[in-house]
């Protein structure tokens, strides 16, 4: 199948795009960050401490996604390592701090990066799920040519932070097919504690807008997979249902209300969460029904609500006609 990645890359723009991205290397402004060193020079590194190579943890079809990315073979998750906005309470701690020197993570070339994708595809995998990305963009970019010069035909994900630069997301345009982030915190002070972004809930909700403007809302093909669109997740805090729901107000007035939104209730302790007594708890079962009551009532009406049954025979736990 033909995707817009395809016609822009046989137009001559993806490779303008990739020689633009790689240029913001050079003093280093691809995210909100905007630490302005030099990523092509040697031992140069901002907060993603991240310089000319992308550095990936792991890659394998994953069942755990959102159900429209899923079906039956997976999406096919690169885990890219670091990150630009560093969580207390990240999920992936290790990832997101990981270095090649640890053994935890590998700086690819760009050959390898899209040989990646191609293996996922080959697998079964019904999308390519690009990982915390927002630092490796032009990375992601310079790997495209030589996965479709070799046929990639899938969608891909960009599953983020949602702490995105607009004029980066904009070298993205017709180049990514569906845009995951999370709005994490709609509060500045929340941003400034949990993750050192007191602009964090500016600058998401700039970036989300850039992203529906790109891709709409989310469209589903004939098997309820995902084809192009903006998917949102939001993970419940805990003690914080008041954020969550400026944050469903926004999504359903400023975005969209046919927006696919999946409010998570799943945050533990993770990382550093134990340093702070707000972070060291869980969420409870009454704030996420109170969250998902609230979405409904604020007229969003595609909430992510996962069939157990089909997770497990995705698993191959259970067999097929369970």
């Amino acid at each position: 199948m033909k995707r817009s990645y395809h016609s822009l890359y046989q137009s001559g723009g993806l490779r303008d795009r990739i020689a633009q991205a790689k240029e913001e290397l050079r003093s280093c402004t691809l995210c909100p960050r905007t630490c302005q060193v030099d990523r092509l020079a040697a031992g140069q590194l901002g907060v993603c401490q991240t310089g000319e190579r992308a550095l990936v943890a792991s890659y394998a079809p994953h069942f755990g996604e959102e159900q429209p990315l899923v079906g039956r073979g997976g999406s096919g998750t690169i885990f890219f390592g670091q990150c630009n906005l560093h969580c207390l309470f990240c999920q992936n701690y290790e990832i997101s701090h990981c270095q090649p020197d640890d053994g935890e993570c590998a700086a690819l070339t760009p050959q390898s990066l899209a040989q990646l994708m191609l293996t996922l595809e080959k697998q079964g995998c019904h999308n390519i799920n690009f990982v915390t990305p927002s630092h490796v963009i032009p990375q992601i970019l310079e790997a495209l040519p030589y996965a479709i010069e070799k046929g990639l035909s899938l969608p891909l994900v960009y599953n983020s932070s949602g702490y995105e630069s607009v004029t980066s997301l904009k070298l993205l345009e017709g180049v990514i097919d569906i845009y995951m982030p999370d709005f994490k915190f709609w509060s500045t002070v929340s941003g400034k504690q949990y993750a050192g972004a007191a602009d964090y809930p500016e600058v998401a909700k700039d970036a989300i807008r850039e992203m529906h403007r790109q891709v709409g809302d989310l469209i589903l093909d004939a098997d309820g997979l995902a084809v192009k669109g903006l998917l949102i997740r939001h993970l419940l805090m805990p003690g914080a249902l008041e954020e969550s729901k400026e944050i469903i107000n926004f999504i359903a007035t400023a975005i969209s209300a046919e927006t696919y939104l999946n409010i998570m209730d799943q945050y533990r302790p993770c990382g550093r969460a134990a340093e702070m007594d707000a972070l060291n708890q869980t969420v409870s079962t009454k704030q996420y029904q109170d969250a998902m009551a609230y979405a409904k009532a604020a007229g969003l009406h595609r909430l992510e609500e996962i069939d157990v049954l089909s997770l497990l025979k995705n698993l191959g736990v259970l067999p097929e006609g369970s």
